[in-house]
């Protein structure tokens, strides 16, 4: 058996790109949108930063890192990976408070804030900062975000704090059909007057941006599938990701 070469890995890789971006393209077309007004984050966690300058060099300017500890690791790695500049970080997994000062210089889009006890932290670390709030819509106990009771609170807070609150995330439970979840937070955020929507992954992209997502969350489409982290291991608010030459994704 070959083991593929780095170019040949980046070779697949700007393929993969090619692909998304396409589709994304497509789906927003469908839905009579701009496909400019959708922005592809790709999620990175576990992938290491010489596949990452392989898709940075494809086209992709943001990045997004489910891990404290990763994005503080890999964005010194990448900051001149391409002529074009750094890429843009998002933090799209659960955040701890102890993380946010660390994360602070680095993270241009905070995705996952999801209570009132991250806001004081962000606000003092990361004055003017642009968040999204994580709306748990099924309310499903084993996941973060906040109750769709209380966005409204949450974002009047983090708006109060001086932050830049421009939208909504979420992830819509596994199984069944994910467009009524989608068409959902799209109309939580219209209400709010907030432009944007930071949902969808790999398996239901296309649904997304189809009902309204400006920002959809690529794993595995990008990179093919993350091989397992161990017992209880999992991807979890923002990716599904890497590896090529694992398991199907």
């Amino acid at each position: 058996m070959t083991t593929p070469t780095p170019r040949d890995d980046a070779t697949v890789i700007a393929a993969a790109w090619a692909d998304a971006t396409a589709r994304v393209a497509a789906a927003a077309r469908r839905a009579g949108r701009d496909p400019a007004s959708v922005r592809i984050v790709a999620a990175t966690k576990t992938v290491p930063v010489e596949r990452i300058r392989a898709l940075l060099a494809a086209g992709c300017g943001d990045l997004g890192e489910n891990r404290a500890q990763e994005l503080v690791a890999k964005a010194p790695e990448l900051a001149h990976a391409v002529a074009g500049g750094p890429p843009t970080w998002h933090f799209i997994g659960p955040l701890q408070r102890n993380k946010i000062k660390a994360l602070a210089p680095l993270v241009s889009c905070w995705h996952t804030i999801d209570r009132a006890a991250l806001v004081p932290g962000i606000a003092t670390h990361a004055p003017g900062a642009t968040v999204l709030v994580e709306v748990n819509l099924a309310r499903e106990p084993q996941k973060a975000g906040c109750d769709p009771d209380d966005v409204a609170a949450l974002v009047a807070q983090a708006d109060r704090a001086g932050l830049r609150v421009v939208g909504l995330m979420t992830v819509p439970p596994r199984g069944g059909d994910p467009r009524p979840w989608f068409a959902d937070l799209a109309a939580r955020a219209a209400d709010l007057g907030l432009p944007e929507c930071s949902m969808g992954m790999s398996e239901d992209f296309e649904a997304a941006v189809e009902e309204g997502a400006t920002m959809v969350r690529l794993g595995r489409v990008l990179l093919g599938v993350r091989p397992p982290t161990g017992p209880g291991g999992s991807a979890g608010n923002g990716a599904d990701v890497h590896g090529f030459g694992g398991s199907p994704g």
